[in-house]
């Protein structure tokens, strides 16, 4: 099977979340299975540099501009690579979306339009005649893609994937008439909506299947809670809306093979494995040298979605509640929380340490190191780092909601005593359902015997791509 599949970003070239992994890992496992992608994304600041041998394929008339399509292949695959190299639009300080002092391109609109319409092209064969049996989409920045493609009689199968409803691509009726889409798009089947011009209803409406990164996900995103708008969208078109969710880079995270722990280890030298990562993460975070100690670690974004507000807001009865308890903690963002955490080591020498940038070195060392791993999300499309936790004998403590729903079993009566138990979730998105997960999984971590069978248990789990892969083929080829 021939698959388009296109995005913003793609790991390692590009990333700013979860979608550029995706972008990386599930064409990989595509091929791997035996089937023939090309991933698409703009040729940003440095990444013909960082690809060997980018050779010129075509050459794309857009808007009146001369585009080129660059091929190389995407590090460490046998994906076939294509970056759309127009300098003016996509060569710029800051990152796929924003200038280097975080603010929106003003012309992103344009930017990702042509980004649009050079993926129209190529699904229909402008790359020497390769013409895709599917073209795959992903998130606000492809929409228009597909909206050009369902004005075709003859075109490839669509796939549309939610990566996070809460960012939609929305801009004003200009944007639709100078990117010269088909006048009949403005309507409230089309891209039209509250007036202005949606690029991710442009996915939605056109696609012939919509999915999303995990099946819990699915069906928060056609509630008004989770909606963001486009709740009724969506269950409108639910019948054709599917949640997959998301693998992990089995090979990228392993204990028993990462380069980047103070020590490898195995189910069988689970003990020795994560005493040894701990001391070392204690001792580059500041913390006391103490094994004993609960180390709780966080990596994330500081924003609302990740409920990072709440820990800050646990952390002082969690601190006076347990003199022994450590935080370990890899983030950046907003820039209030971030002061909140600075406050914080600084109320809790010893005990709360603090890296505010982003560092994968650490992010693995922290999985390893930790013997909890806390995500308290108000909303989590997918999530990553959960799997991650299982995967390294660290136990989560999620909240209830999207893929960490699906990923974690919740540790019950009936789970824990039949083993399958992996992690602590807790229901509620505030200061009180945050200290009830930690509280528990401390309980849970005095009973040593199940505390080590919620580890095994977790690392014991298949969260591989060839799994989404498979599930995906299914839907390719319906």
């Amino acid at each position: 099977m021939k698959v388009l599949f296109a995005a913003s970003e793609c790991w390692p070239l590009i990333k700013t979340g979860g979608l550029a992994d995706v972008a990386y890992a599930l064409p990989a496992a595509l091929s791997r299975l035996g089937h023939d992608l090309r991933v698409v994304l703009p040729a940003y600041r440095g990444l013909l540099d960082k690809v060997d041998g980018a050779d010129l394929r075509c050459r794309l008339d857009i808007r009146g501009q001369s585009f080129r399509v660059m091929e190389a292949k995407l590090p460490g695959t046998d994906v076939t690579l294509w970056l759309i190299d127009a300098p003016y639009l996509y060569v710029r300080d800051g990152d796929p979306y924003r200038d280097a002092g975080g603010h929106d391109f003003a012309d992103n609109a344009w930017r990702f339009g042509c980004f649009c319409e050079a993926v129209f092209a190529l699904s229909l064969g402008a790359a020497d005649g390769w013409r895709p049996d599917v073209v795959h989409a992903n998130d606000w920045q492809t929409g228009p893609a597909l909206s050009w493609l369902s004005q075709q009689a003859q075109r490839p199968r669509t796939v549309f994937t939610i990566h996070n409803i809460a960012y939609q691509g929305w801009f004003g009726r200009e944007a639709f008439d100078f990117l010269g889409l088909p006048p009949r798009l403005w309507a409230i089947d089309g891209v039209e909506m509250y007036g202005g011009f949606s690029f991710i209803k442009g996915g939605l409406t056109a696609a012939d299947v919509i999915t999303t990164v995990s099946p819990t996900y699915a069906r928060e995103i056609q509630t008004r809670e989770y909606g963001y708008g486009l709740d009724p969208l969506l269950r409108w078109r639910s019948a054709n809306l599917v949640g997959i969710a998301n693998g992990v880079d089995s090979e990228a995270w392993n204990p028993a093979t990462d380069e980047l722990l103070a020590r490898r280890y195995t189910a069988a030298s689970l003990k020795q494995g994560k005493n040894a990562n701990k001391r070392e993460l204690q001792q580059e975070m500041g913390l006391s040298d103490s094994v004993d100690a609960p180390l709780i670690g966080i990596v994330t974004r500081l924003a609302e979605q990740k409920g990072s507000d709440l820990i800050l807001g646990a952390l002082d009865h969690l601190m006076r509640a347990h003199p022994q308890l450590q935080f370990a903690l890899l983030a950046s963002g907003d820039r209030q929380q971030e002061q909140g955490w600075r406050d914080a080591a600084a109320r809790y020498p010893l005990r709360v340490g603090v890296q505010l940038r982003y560092d994968e070195r650490l992010a693995h060392r922290i999985e390893a190191g930790a013997d909890i791993f806390l995500m308290p999300s108000r909303f989590e499309p997918c999530g990553l780092n959960q799997m991650y936790s299982q995967r390294y004998g660290t136990i989560p403590v999620v909240r209830r909601t999207g893929g960490l729903a699906d990923t974690v079993t919740d540790a019950n009566d009936l789970t824990l005593a039949d083993g399958s138990a992996t992690g602590v979730m807790f229901n509620d998105a505030d200061v009180g359902g945050v200290i009830w997960g930690v509280e528990r999984a401390l309980e849970l971590r005095g009973k040593p015997a199940l505390w080590k069978a919620m580890q095994l248990a977790g690392m014991a789990r298949d969260f591989s791509w060839e799994q989404a892969a498979t599930q995906y083929l299914e839907l390719y080829s319906a």
